[in-house]
């Protein structure tokens, strides 16, 4: 396997001439912030934009971007966003592409469409919208597209092939073998028949479940786990879920309706989607099934389901504030909360965070781990196998998954036959180039975290996280020096005042001590200037903590000119 190592890796050459470059720009090597971008005779086709949530490690950050730096300065060369489903982790990124760029084309299906034209409003963006649905084409500059329908955990999924004069690449987006899914729209094998006849030169392909053996068991499965947790509650339930993943809050509609519960959504957009997705006849609502959660305070606990966003621990999500007390809707004791999504790699400790408070609150919690209520919307390694019998693909890039995950699917394209040096472990950033039917790795271009805290986008970096952790974990130490400028002595003691740091009245007395030094070496030096000796005085603070106490609290030293 042919396999991308940025340390090793320089930036790209030119294109070559009749040569198509693949990008991936997040999405390769993590799950989330999926986009990738082509580009051929000079203009780029960006597949997918999504966002990637944060870690507990990233404190304060709502979202993180795909990184467009290598494509900023190319914004008018972009043909066309398309777009395969309208999940956060491939739409999400789309209005902060817009901003820079608005009237890029945006081509997708119809519930895709919906969506990301509802997040634009608030962004206050109106798109360029270009709907398609599977089997059509449409040509976008160079670059001719086709699309297949593919059954995911949200309705209306596409996979695009891509045609240009490099050859047939197949982008299957995500994707899964659901023979009997809710919606009756199966994964159009037909379609990837004909693209293995044509002759797939290169192909992206969903690595999330390469691990995972066998099939995806099909949602319906899941109809009498769900319906036993109806039949048990006791009191009100509440279901926690994606907001766009509208297959399971169908099943959880039909469970309520069957046993006379009343059904309210909770949070803007698990409104907004559901809104959304009944309107376009994506969504069947009972008349009177659904009703403003007010109203159900009056009603009797046991003919209650709240449906709210929050199954990944988000911070700010309905679940959380609800386990943490700080939502208008409060967990009692009786209350079974059903968390119908799966755990998305590195929020493990947020959600089972949340699942200890909300079990401490009395609630009785149903997840995935202690009853079947939730499927993945990724195929397993069996259906992975069958595509690549189908498509029999020259080149393979796996793609949508971590590095274990892309090498497991990059195996089982060697086992059906593909030749291993044809098929490529990318990272976030590396360019792949298809040449003479050959994809070989080219180069690297930035491809960093790209992090949205609040209003700002790009500010906040590595050093602003890792100052975040230390004061969560150490505190934070102020010292206020009062220093002779002539000689770098203290005309005052030095004043600490501290936050989240514990000590007592002995603490700190060797930092003092450490400080007098420290200045003393600085004068002798020349080292002066109010900032310069800020910089002395916690640094000599920092060391004297951590070598004495092992903490690392965050110091903060304010010089005045005596």
């Amino acid at each position: 396997m042919q396999t991308a190592h940025a340390k090793h890796l320089t930036a790209p050459p030119a294109v070559p001439r009749g040569a198509l470059r693949v990008t991936p720009l997040g999405g390769v090597g993590e799950i989330g912030r999926n986009m990738t971008v082509f580009e051929y005779e000079g203009k780029l086709l960006v597949v997918d934009c999504g966002v990637l949530f944060p870690e507990e490690t990233q404190p304060g950050i709502d979202v993180i971007l795909p990184d467009f730096t290598s494509i900023r300065h190319r914004l008018a060369d972009i043909v066309a966003i398309v777009l395969t489903h309208g999940h956060e982790d491939h739409i999400g990124g789309v209005p902060y592409l817009l901003r820079e760029r608005a009237d890029i084309p945006i081509i997708g299906s119809e519930l895709t469409l919906a969506f990301i034209t509802s997040k634009l409003k608030e962004h206050r963006i109106r798109p360029t919208t270009i709907r398609v649905e599977a089997g059509d084409t449409h040509q976008a500059g160079p670059f001719g597209l086709g699309f297949a329908a593919v059954n995911h955990s949200i309705p209306d999924g596409l996979a695009v092939a891509i045609r240009t004069g490099a050859g047939l690449v197949l982008h299957t987006g995500d994707f899964k073998m659901d023979q009997f899914p809710l919606d009756d729209r199966i994964t159009d094998l037909r379609a990837f028949g004909r693209f293995g006849e044509e002759g797939v030169d290169l192909l992206l392909i969903d690595s999330t479940n390469a691990e995972v053996p066998g099939f995806t068991t099909s949602e319906r499965e899941l109809t009498p786990a769900i319906d036993n947790v109806f039949t048990t509650a006791p009191r009100r339930i509440i279901v926690s879920s994606f907001a766009s993943h509208v297959h399971r809050i169908q099943q959880v509609l039909d469970a309520s309706h069957r046993h006379g519960r009343k059904v309210a959504f909770v949070g803007r957009s698990m409104v907004r989607n559901m809104g959304i997705a009944h309107d376009l006849g994506y969504l069947r609502i009972p008349r009177g099934l659904v009703v403003d959660f007010k109203k159900l305070e009056s009603m009797e606990d046991s003919k209650v389901t709240l449906i709210c966003t929050g199954s990944q621990g988000e911070p700010m999500a309905a679940l959380s504030r609800m386990a943490n007390g700080e939502h208008q809707i409060r967990i009692n004791e009786g209350d079974t909360v059903l968390l119908a999504s799966s755990l998305i790699p590195g929020n493990e400790n947020a959600i089972y965070g949340i699942i200890n408070k909300l079990t401490d609150l009395g609630a009785n919690v149903v997840h995935r781990g202690n009853a079947k209520v939730h499927v993945s919307g990724h195929a397993s390694s069996g259906e992975l196998v069958y595509c690549y019998n189908i498509l029999k693909p020259r080149n393979v890039i796996p793609v949508h998954g971590e590095s274990r995950h892309l090498h497991a699917n990059g195996e089982l394209a060697i086992r059906t036959g593909v030749d291993p040096d044809r098929v490529i472990i990318a990272r976030d950033g590396a360019t792949i180039d298809l040449v003479n039917g050959l994809a070989t790795i080219s180069g690297q271009v930035p491809a960093a975290l790209v992090f949205v805290d609040g209003q700002t986008v790009g500010r906040a970096t590595e050093d602003t996280l890792r100052d975040r952790r230390r004061l969560s974990e150490g505190g934070v130490i102020t010292v206020l020096a009062i220093v002779e400028p002539d000689t770098n002595t203290l005309s005052e003691p030095l004043e600490y005042l501290t936050r989240g740091f514990v000590h007592d009245d002995h603490t700190l007395t060797g930092a003092s001590e450490e400080v007098e030094k420290a200045l003393a070496k600085a004068a002798t030096q020349g080292i002066d200037g109010l900032e310069k000796l800020e910089s002395v005085i916690s640094g000599a603070v920092s060391r004297y903590i951590t070598r004495t106490y092992r903490r690392e609290p965050v110091v903060i030293a304010v010089v005045v000119d005596a």
